[in-house]
């Protein structure tokens, strides 16, 4: 899974990165301290792996992985080359779902690029900039097909699907709520990769204080909340400071400190569930004495799509599968005595797999 980062400057956006990837992006308080994309893995927390592992006695644990991309703050007209935000657009056309970093936060130390905070304000401003860089890129392909479309149908179908969807963003909404049930046209969309096409995960940025109630205090977070309701977005409050100090500790140390504050989740695990819940995607486990694993797949996938995630010999070859749920195989103590409670199934090519399903995939190619 893959995130683009956006925001405004001074919303705590590269903070938030440097916490969650703890990859040393600068960050100061300025515009544009951001010079280069930044990019950074993060394993997902998963305290299924290190119990499973233990249990087989694995030599490895390898977690699933998220990637983080970074880029500039955006100000007005970074879509026509205002600031730098324009030159890193392209970095993200490329990720499943945006975080987009408001502040919902007041600090006279921390200066605004518009003078003052209004979450809405900004999620507009960086709206208008995602909104015209699709634009830029719908008008080079508009004339590159309106010339083969006077004698092909196909380009013909396709440059009318063009200009409809240039009058939607130019009516200032987001590609993501433009439907068509065409299998057509819903392919050309996807290989558009428009920015306003992108799920949307709001992290409402907040001082320590907000942190205890979850922002319900909070009329910025409110504010958000609500806009995020009305488009389908999700939500999740955090202090970009508190997290960056989080960063710096060993895990125990993090679960103190969390539990001091009131917390039972880092703010990266909030952002996890969250992009979980809305790329709508869950994870399969395998276990064995070499490795323990986290294999990360649509919700709805079958068993033989799910084995092709390890290789696509597993999905070309697929015979059956052997699962077991994780909590079940962990209440017996091991793989054999959940096989003799009858725990272990056999499932075929239809079997649609469940988070936390742990299985063994039996092939022939």
């Amino acid at each position: 899974m893959k995130l683009g980062i956006v925001g405004l400057p001074n919303v705590g956006k590269s903070t938030l990165f440097n916490s969650l990837t703890k990859a040393g992006a600068e960050s100061a308080n300025y515009p544009f301290c951001t010079i280069d994309p930044n990019v950074g893995v993060v394993a997902v927390p998963d305290e299924r792996l290190g119990l499973l592992a233990d249990m087989y006695h694995s030599a490895k644990v390898t977690p699933a992985v998220i990637e983080f991309v970074d880029i500039a703050g955006l100000v007005k007209g970074a879509s026509k080359g205002e600031g730098l935000g324009n030159q890193f657009l392209a970095n993200i056309r490329e990720v499943d779902a945006i975080v987009h970093v408001v502040r919902c936060f007041e600090d006279p130390n921390v200066i605004h690029v518009d003078g003052s905070i209004d979450p809405l304000r900004d999620i507009e401003t960086i709206n208008l900039e995602l909104i015209f860089s699709d634009l830029e890129i719908l008008e080079r392909r508009i004339s590159k097909t309106v010339r083969g479309a006077r004698n092909d149908k196909a380009l013909a179908k396709e440059l009318d699907l063009l200009n409809r969807i240039k009058a939607w963003l130019e009516d200032g909404k987001m590609a993501i709520s433009f439907a068509t049930d065409d299998e057509d046209e819903q392919e050309w969309l996807a290989s558009y990769n428009l920015l306003t096409r992108k799920p949307v995960i709001f992290a409402a940025n907040v001082k320590e204080g907000d942190l205890a109630d979850d922002g319900a205090s909070n009329a910025h977070v409110q504010a958000v909340r609500e806009y995020a309701a009305e488009y389908g977005c999700e939500v999740f409050v955090i202090c970009a400071e508190i997290e960056q100090e989080i960063a710096e500790l060993d895990d125990d140390e993090k679960a103190m400190f969390l539990e001091d504050l009131g917390l039972k989740e880092s703010g990266l695990e909030k952002l996890i569930k969250a992009s979980y819940r809305l790329l709508g995607l869950i994870s399969y486990l395998t276990a064995g004495e070499t490795e323990t694993r986290a294999w990360t797949i649509k919700d709805g996938t079958k068993a033989p799509q799910a084995a092709g995630k390890i290789h696509s010999d597993f999905e070309r070859g697929f015979i059956r599968a052997e699962v077991v749920n994780y909590q079940d195989l962990l209440d017996c103590g091991a793989y054999a005595a959940a096989r003799e409670k009858g725990l272990v199934r056999l499932e075929g090519k239809d079997y649609v797999v469940k988070d936390g399903d742990v299985i063994l995939f039996r092939f022939n190619v």
